[in-house]
């Protein structure tokens, strides 16, 4: 890396500094235009919860490019053609689902990157520059910079943890805390035996200095994680966004209304 070249969002997360980002729900180009004016270090498109088509994927990866943004993908599954999409398409990286098994996640590997069994290659895509990049030029930086994100959410990826983070290349682990919940048949995020179970995650990852994020809801959880090496926070959404942004308008608005009234009250008549 060159002395005035930005470093690139995989370096950043490797270093394990502090990330903060944002889900995308909404399939709007729009949308990830004006987030990507803001100051959060990443946006991540729900390709998995939401209804991003190819052409949604392809105009919100744009506008996030344009604006300098790093932008990943959470496909619906991770199989090897929506991950070649997701890619092609100029993503910087993608967050895997449901990732259960040491195999699986060399599968996740092989598939993100370009090789033998792995990644197919075209050097018409946005990724390779429409031509522009030679294709040992859009291989190397493909393999350097390609952030890949496993996300585990399911009880039986527990027993197989050691598996899992032992697979070279694989840069993250993302803990789908609301689905662990439901795949332990546990009540709440909060219970303790989901709260062990994400501990668990953190540490032994840690150990293996592979790195770990997470979505939470409630902030003031995020120092004990952070203590525990997590680093990746995927917080909040557009849409929740939007309802705050509502919902403060309406409290600032019955607020001025409410002392608009009183003063009115107070006014003495002629």
């Amino acid at each position: 890396m060159s002395a005035h070249q930005a470093p690139s969002f995989r370096s950043r997360l490797r270093s394990g500094a502090p990330l903060i980002g944002t889900w995308i729900k909404t399939p709007s180009r729009t949308v990830v235009e004006v987030l990507s004016s803001s100051t959060l270090d990443v946006l991540c498109l729900d390709a998995e919860h939401a209804p991003f088509d190819r052409g949604d994927l392809d105009g919100s990866i744009f506008a996030a490019r344009a604006l300098g943004m790093p932008v990943l993908v959470r496909p619906g599954t991770a199989s090897a053609d929506s991950l070649l999409n997701c890619l092609d398409l100029g993503a910087v990286g993608v967050v895997a689902p449901h990732i259960r098994s040491g195999e699986e996640a060399d599968r996740l590997v092989r598939s993100a990157l370009f090789g033998p069994g792995g990644r197919g290659y075209a050097g018409s895509t946005r990724a390779a520059g429409y031509t522009r990049k030679p294709m040992a030029e859009h291989r190397e930086r493909s393999t350097e910079d390609t952030v890949i994100v496993a996300q585990i959410e399911d009880r039986e990826a527990l027993d197989n943890l050691s598996d899992i983070i032992r697979i070279e290349r694989l840069d993250c682990l993302f803990i789908g805390r609301v689905d662990l919940t439901i795949s332990m048949g546990a009540a709440s995020p909060k219970d303790p035996q989901v709260l062990e179970a994400v501990d668990e995650i953190c540490r032994k990852a840690a150990e293996a200095g592979m790195r770990t994020g997470m979505f939470v809801s409630d902030l003031s959880e995020l120092p004990g994680w952070l203590a525990l090496g997590s680093s990746l926070f995927l917080l909040s959404s557009d849409q929740a966004f939007l309802q705050e942004g509502a919902r403060s308008l309406r409290s600032a608005f019955e607020i001025s209304t409410r002392q608009g009234t009183e003063t009115s009250l107070m006014e003495p008549r002629s």
